[in-house]
């Protein structure tokens, strides 16, 4: 999940720092701002985001193990935490010298980095974990459609969209789904809806921070948010040694890793394509959990995949030729 510039403008809207296709560099960023051409700057933060998605999956299934000692809020509230400790004493950010915009924004990162997380595992915890990310990658899919400025870019999003739906018998539940648990299918699609808002805003955050300052301080936002929902339902389980370590196990490949890389990205990459490519979740999950839990891949699996990545790599391919054009 899984996580993550520049901006227009500080006052952009969502819809407009989306869609921005060229960004200016980040203000006091040294990293790259992506304005070189050729398929080695476009590739490059497609390999970001590929290896982020890598990521989040192994953390995922590492969390499994943890859910049952401190249930689906204890994890979030472990996770969370353990990547915020680490990020703040990696970045050590600083808190003088922004607008109150700029802290605006940095709440609603957190926020939507909060309830992405807590609203995907309340959802893994009643339903497969197949069908759950099928249903979450609709936020990121129905936001490159809302924002996308060019028909083909719908069309990308739509082979997309096919392969999720196909992907959906895979961990469970058959076709459709209809024998899905209504809560649990409920809380994949409020974090979908969380994803696209994480990603907008990361964009924005990355754009008014240097470096990954503005993802430990919105890390923060978000360990504190689910701090008391943790506790509540785990209470001094969480202070096990051994789930403690595995705690910070999780945070490492499910949040710290997986959100600099696709920080990283969105500093050269088009929130729309970067969206996109987040299709290729379920895509992964099917791979790790074939490669790791031996969970087998029906043909029907297999073509959805298929679809995936074509429709991903389409539009990558098509955004590296308008640049170039």
């Amino acid at each position: 999940m899984p996580a993550p510039s520049s901006s227009p403008s500080p006052a952009a809207s969502p819809a407009v720092a989306a869609t921005a296709p060229d960004p200016s560099p980040a203000q006091g960023s040294g990293s790259a701002s992506g304005s070189g051409s050729g398929p080695r700057s476009g590739l490059g933060p497609v390999a970001l985001v590929i290896s982020a998605g890598i990521s989040v999956q192994f953390g995922a299934a590492l969390a499994v193990m943890i859910m049952p000692r401190a249930g689906a809020a204890g994890v979030v509230t472990l996770r969370l935490a353990a990547a915020a400790i680490v990020l703040l004493v990696l970045c050590r950010p600083k808190v003088r010298g922004y607008s109150r915009s700029d802290w605006g924004t940095v709440l609603a990162f957190g926020v939507a980095m909060a309830g992405m997380n807590g609203l995907f595992y309340q959802s893994i915890d009643r339903i497969p974990l197949g069908p759950a990310v099928t249903l979450e990658v609709l936020g990121p899919l129905a936001l490159s459609v809302i924002v996308s400025r060019r028909l083909v870019n719908v069309l990308w999003a739509g082979l997309a969209l096919g392969g999720v739906v196909l992907l959906s018998g895979h961990g469970g539940g058959g076709l459709g789904f209809g024998s899905l648990d209504p809560l649990g299918a409920a809380f994949a699609l409020g974090a979908g809806a969380m994803w696209a808002a994480y990603i907008v805003f990361s964009a924005r955050t990355g754009r008014r921070f240097p470096q990954a300052d503005g993802l430990a301080l919105a890390m923060a936002v978000a360990a504190v948010i689910s701090l008391p929902l943790g506790i509540a339902e785990a209470g001094s389980d969480l202070l096990v040694p051994s789930t403690l370590a595995l705690g910070l196990g999780v945070a490492v490949l499910s949040s710290v890793l997986p959100y600099t890389l696709e920080l990283l990205a969105l500093r050269r990459m088009p929130a729309p394509t970067f969206a996109i490519l987040m299709s290729l979740e379920p895509a992964i999950a099917a791979t790790a959990g074939f490669l790791v839990l031996n969970q087998a891949m029906s043909a029907l699996d297999a073509l959805a995949i298929a679809l995936v990545i074509a429709a991903s790599m389409g539009a990558v391919r098509s955004q590296i030729r308008r640049k170039a054009a």
